[in-house]
């Protein structure tokens, strides 16, 4: 006979709590939204199918991704003109990290009071894509006018919706800060795509050999890329007067992305005349999400005062 324990009965009496209601459940998410009709420049593979790695029934990272899906996070107390974040996970172009750098970032935004969209972009492939180096630059362009079209159905500003990206998420969220108008496809909407802000955490930004990270080059550009599509995606080198502000977070002990990467979009940024802020930190490696250990685990809370004097949130 199982014994019945006081950890027993509160597990008991939380279940009961949940099933009846009386307590709201802790995730924030209320729907995932398909973002595509049709698939701009789809290749059909029937046999390309998603692969998820779940624990405890949550979603931690997936791959071979082809459907793009837009999940969104509302915070618990709404207001009117609320900031909107758009989260790209990183994973080298080969995988998302969905849960690190998705869902519990997602939660830390619906903290600060913004709301929040976790963008699950198809992964880079010459399977399903016939421009393979577009495919995730089209999903970002297409995610932001998405929201800033549907920006009242959740009392956003539509002026103050930005972007985070992590690791080679950070690529893709510094390619849509400096490929906004780049026209990669037919869109609907008739909406800038251009973020009002980007934060960047231990990003790649460059394309170049002896800076970039080598597996997000391959993925997205192949194993011999020209110089003119190193170029291109090298963000640093594209940064203009229209780039948006940005606050960028690097490790110094980085080795898998050298903070090179950030350096050089912050002095592209400051050249231009750009808003930015940059924090390399000590230690921290790469990886650390919203900050596990080390200098770098207090990153959150840098961010959150730049958010406040930019008037993101107040």
């Amino acid at each position: 006979m199982k014994t019945f324990t006081a950890t027993n009965f509160k597990e008991t009496f939380y279940l009961f709590l949940f099933l009846f209601g009386i307590i709201p459940n802790l995730h924030s998410q209320i729907e995932i939204l398909s973002l595509w009709n049709k698939i701009p420049d789809e290749i059909n593979a029937p046999d390309y199918k998603e692969k998820e790695v779940l624990k405890e029934g949550k979603i931690q990272s997936t791959s071979l991704v082809s459907v793009t899906t837009l999940s969104v996070f509302i915070p618990k107390e709404t207001k009117p003109d609320q900031t909107a974040v758009l989260i790209f996970p990183g994973g080298g172009y080969s995988h998302l990290s969905m849960d690190k750098e998705g869902t519990k970032v997602a939660e830390w935004l619906n903290s600060l009071g913004i709301v929040a969209f976790v963008l699950k972009y198809r992964l880079p492939s010459d399977l399903i894509m016939k421009n393979k180096s577009v495919g995730p630059l089209q999903d970002a362009q297409e995610a932001i006018r998405y929201v800033r079209s549907n920006a009242s159905k959740w009392n956003i500003d539509p002026n103050k919706i930005g972007t985070i990206g992590f690791s080679a998420g950070g690529h893709l969220a510094s390619t849509l800060a400096t490929h906004f108008d780049d026209k990669v496809y037919e869109s609907k909407f008739n909406m800038s795509a251009r973020p009002d802000f980007s934060i960047l955490i231990y990003p790649v930004i460059s394309m170049e050999n002896g800076i970039t990270h080598k597996g997000s080059q391959t993925s997205l550009l192949g194993q011999n890329p020209s110089q003119l599509l190193i170029d291109n995606f090298s963000n640093e080198k594209k940064v203009t007067s229209q780039t948006p502000p940005t606050f960028l977070v690097h490790a110094s002990d980085d080795g898998a992305v050298i903070p090179e990467n950030s350096i050089n979009y912050y002095l592209a940024l400051k050249k231009n005349n750009i808003s930015a802020e940059l924090h390399i930190y000590e230690k921290g490696g790469h990886g650390f999400g919203l900050g596990v250990k080390d200098t770098s685990q207090f990153w959150s809370n840098d961010c959150k005062e730049w958010l406040k004097i930019n008037h993101y949130i107040f």
